[in-house]
């Protein structure tokens, strides 16, 4: 049940564990064929090189991330005259995690800004109204208010969705009926929030793709009128990005970048995925805040990015013990 969810288990090593168990098929396509590939006493080669370049294609990180790690452990073999291929595991978990920890970036709300809004987007099926509940319920632990906007109006189990997310958290919800003008509900939402003192709002909208002119257009005029309601506003617009689809999460990344001004990132569903590597070439191609990563149905399984953790779990490293 919901309550037994909100309980947040702090003992670090037991949600690392979490996090392996969840990248356990990316880790699959990835480590299981570097296990092979960097055996002991084996010597580096360009057979070895081409294959591992390979392995980091077929795990999703792409062609062009790809080549680009390469060339950076390439520098490494040659500056510290690595010959053994037992020496290259540690070796790109180092160019890895120099990839991924500047994209390491938890979201943090100023108390000077009141209230802070939240603009999520995305494309049908992303799991943005999951996320934004999920989201909100770790705020309200924080001591947060939070009121949400019922955007998606054209989806009617959105607002219903949402609707249960606000009573579980025990925040205030403003929708209207479906097929109203998104863009009032989220002006009337605003208005609410000010008049209520609320610390946070967070705007779900409904799901679009990036090639969708005239939904892409109405994003925009969700935009648009919040920046005129309260000053710089949308202080966050939130991408959920669903990993499973692997490198077409950065072709809808440069679209709705296009559109709105993205400044973090949310990587949902990676515990179904073998496609993984994909945030790795997110991090290198976009260098985009990493907000969230989704690991799981649990509401403690959307939890703030951490690149040391990542990176481990992806190679399938023992639990920290005291980081």
């Amino acid at each position: 049940m919901y309550s037994e969810d909100r309980i947040i288990d702090n003992n670090k090593p037991k949600l690392f564990s979490r996090l392996r168990s969840s990248l356990s098929r990316t880790r699959q396509s990835l480590s299981g064929g570097l296990s092979g590939l960097f055996g002991a006493g084996k010597k580096i080669d360009q057979q070895t090189l081409d294959e591992l370049e390979e392995l980091l294609i077929l795990a999703d990180v792409g062609v062009e991330t790809s080549t680009k790690i390469m060339h950076a452990l390439n520098d490494i073999i040659r500056r510290k005259h690595i010959t053994n291929t037992e020496a290259l595991y540690p070796a790109l978990e180092e160019v890895i995690l120099g990839i991924m920890q500047p994209v390491e970036a938890p979201l943090e709300i100023p108390e000077t800004i009141k209230p802070f809004v939240i603009l999520v987007v995305g494309v049908n099926g992303a799991g943005k109204t999951t996320s934004v509940g999920k989201i909100t319920a770790q705020l309200v632990q924080q001591g947060k208010s939070v009121l949400l906007a019922a955007g998606d109006t054209f989806r009617a189990a959105a607002s219903e969705q949402l609707k249960i997310w606000g009573e579980r958290n025990q925040v205030h919800v403003v929708a209207q009926q479906p097929g109203a003008d998104a863009a009032a509900v989220v002006h009337d939402a605003l208005e609410s929030a000010v008049s209520r003192d609320s610390d946070i709002v967070i705007i779900d909208t409904a799901g679009r793709q990036h090639t969708s002119s005239d939904l892409m257009q109405e994003l925009e005029k969700i935009y648009r009128i919040t920046g005129k309601k309260i000053a710089r506003a949308p202080h966050e617009v939130l991408l959920v990005l669903d990993a499973g689809i692997g490198q077409n999460a950065i072709y809808q990344l440069q679209g709705f970048n296009k559109c709105v001004n993205v400044t973090g990132l949310c990587l949902t569903k990676l515990d179904g995925t073998a496609k993984g590597g994909v945030v790795i070439a997110i991090a290198e191609q976009t260098k985009l805040p990493i907000r969230y990563i989704g690991i799981g149905e649990g509401i403690d399984d959307l939890r703030q990015f951490n690149a040391r953790d990542f990176v481990r779990a992806l190679f399938n490293h023992n639990p920290p013990h005291a980081d």
